[in-house]
């Protein structure tokens, strides 16, 4: 259904593109012979990024942060200066800084800015002149797991995340209504993915874990559920499978159906259940 967008010669633009799944996006898009426009606010590591593509007349670049209104649209500026058409806008750059539910307010502005309005201000630049070009595209915008099941540990980052799926719930309805099938909107969601993000949660100098995906195999996922025209793309990894997945989530939602506690997946008088419910998945 999405072959027309990930092609040769259509234009990728990726947010957060120097590192990790950023950098795996820019090599896969490369790969199929698409032109990138790129983004990231680390100049050294979107430059060596460039280079190891060797790719100089079909890439451009803008350095800056995602919080900066008009770096994105000095983005887009260049973007369609250059190419004249953007296929596709991968909102991928993010941050995991953490901050209790009542802690550290200025943690909770920075999250919520980089994480959430920063995907709000993309939208609001590059939707209105996706509608207005030619050929169909799509926005993906990249979600997290923490975002659907909401896991305690890092509120700041699993609010952030859920308003990201509802943004993104939201931008595919209106744009269906306004647009039918030219303007598409999908949910990105990795599964447990070996990036420089996830290596400092680490100790220095740890290697990959036997449960983690690497960001290429994400993005070969990625590309397989995109062209398949899915919006929600759930990803797996080596210890989660979609049974998994599937399961975690239907217990989330029946918190609410069941009037059951806040969390009740990690709650100490439901953790049997929960055991229990999980055998057979």
């Amino acid at each position: 259904m999405s072959d027309d967008i990930l092609s040769p010669g259509r234009v990728a633009v990726v947010t957060g593109a120097a590192v990790g799944i950023g950098a795996a996006a820019a090599r896969h898009f490369s790969a199929l012979g698409m032109r990138l426009c790129l983004f990231d606010r680390d100049g050294d590591a979107l430059a060596a990024l460039v280079h190891d593509l060797d790719r100089d007349d079909d890439v451009r670049t803008v350095i800056g942060d995602v919080t900066d209104y008009d770096a994105l649209q000095t983005l887009s500026d260049n973007a369609y200066d250059a190419f004249g058409d953007v296929a596709l806008l991968l909102n991928n750059a993010g941050i995991h800084d953490g901050a209790g539910p009542w802690s550290d307010l200025p943690a909770w502005r920075r999250q919520i800015d980089v994480n959430f309005f920063s995907l709000v201000a993309a939208q609001t630049i590059f939707v209105p002149r996706m509608l207005a070009q030619q050929g169909r595209s799509a926005v993906v915008n990249l979600g997290s797991k923490e975002g659907i099941t909401t896991p305690p540990g890092n509120a700041a980052y699993s609010v952030a995340k859920a308003g990201v799926k509802v943004l993104t719930e939201q931008l595919a309805h209106e744009l269906r209504e306004v647009a039918g099938d030219k303007v598409t909107a999908h949910l990105f969601v990795p599964g447990y993915t070996w990036t420089p993000m996830n290596a400092a949660l680490k100790p220095a100098g740890s290697g990959k874990p036997d449960e983690a995906w690497t960001a290429e195999q994400l993005l070969a996922h990625f590309d397989q559920r995109f062209r398949h025209g899915d919006f929600y793309i759930l990803c797996p990894d080596n210890a989660v499978t979609p049974a998994i997945d599937a399961k975690r989530i239907r217990w989330a939602a029946d918190d609410i159906v069941e009037n059951r506690p806040a969390l009740s997946r990690w709650h100490p008088d439901w953790s049997e259940r929960f055991t229990s419910y999980m055998r057979d998945a």
